[in-house]
């Protein structure tokens, strides 16, 4: 009898979710090289914006794809605006899809906002908060997880004025994670910023979403303009009072994957890896007192 040739593919495909306790890094191109050359264990997963990354080959595809076999990746889009008018670029999640699938990324999030009508506006807008908006984002969130085949998260985002409201943001965002029955991305620092800018409770803000659906936490740096006016940025290192809100978080709803967002202005990677350390640290502060109160 002649031989035959094995030809079952054996390569895992199996999606790669981060550990609840990591701490990652943006994959951005000012970092590449320092990021493949970063030692074993100096963070747990990147994250990367695929809008920037469809279709690009050569050498930094070629980077790009070492980092993500050696490397759990998460996604965060910046241009499906979920809350817009227009109607979703259903090709465009196709691609999304195949880069998703791809590179093996289990949490994908995008912001709960709007960014293109007739082309993009290359800006995040900020949704009204009402009864009517719930209703369009839901059901656009739910044909983007329909499309791309799985469960995404949504990311509360700064906003500095609010088009129309009939309810407060929180009531908000809960409601449109439970119409469209998807996650939340939790930005810390954009709770920060708004309960500034805003004037609420940042606490009380916290205190008040689902913890069953936080897929993940964002930590980022802001600039100060004033006491009472603060600039998203990520431009500069996290501040004191992110840091502490990060800490509330983890004992409001626990611990979770948590990406240091840097997105210009880069420190050398020590520096980065310095609050890498520091989200490390509180994880196990929390996950420590976790542990002692139910023992």
């Amino acid at each position: 009898m002649a031989a035959t040739t094995d030809t079952t593919d054996t390569t895992d495909r199996s999606l790669r979710l981060p550990a609840p306790a990591s701490a990652g890094l943006g994959l951005r191109r000012s970092l590449l090289s320092a990021l493949r050359s970063a030692e074993t264990g100096a963070f747990d997963f990147l994250e990367c914006a695929p809008d920037n990354w469809l279709g690009v080959g050569g050498t930094l595809g070629d980077a790009l794809q070492e980092l993500s076999q050696r490397h759990p990746l998460t996604c965060h889009g910046l241009s499906l605006s979920l809350g817009g008018p227009a109607p979703l670029d259903v090709e465009f999640l196709q691609r999304i899809r195949h880069f998703l699938d791809h590179h093996r990324v289990a949490l994908y999030s995008e912001h709960l906002s709007w960014c293109s009508d007739d082309g993009h506006l290359y800006e995040l807008l900020p949704l009204p908060f009402t009864e009517e908006a719930v209703h369009h984002v839901a059901a656009r969130i739910r044909q983007t997880q329909d499309i791309l085949g799985r469960r995404i998260a949504v990311e509360n985002a700064s906003y500095y004025a609010v088009p129309a409201a009939d309810m407060d943001e929180a009531t908000f965002i809960n409601a449109v994670l439970e119409e469209a029955d998807c996650d939340l991305l939790l930005d810390i620092n954009n709770v920060h910023v708004n309960a500034i800018n805003h004037r609420y409770d940042a606490l009380a803000f916290l205190a008040r979403l689902p913890s069953t659906r936080i897929a993940s936490y964002h930590i980022a740096g802001h600039h100060d303009e004033a006491d009472d006016l603060k600039i998203d940025t990520h431009g500069m290192p996290v501040k004191e009072d992110v840091w502490s809100l990060l800490a509330t978080a983890h004992t409001l709803h626990g611990v979770r994957p948590t990406l240091l967002e840097r997105d210009f202005n880069f420190p050398p990677l020590s520096e980065l890896l310095e609050e890498i350390a520091r989200i490390r640290a509180l994880q196990q502060a929390a996950d420590g007192r976790k542990a002692r109160a139910h023992g």
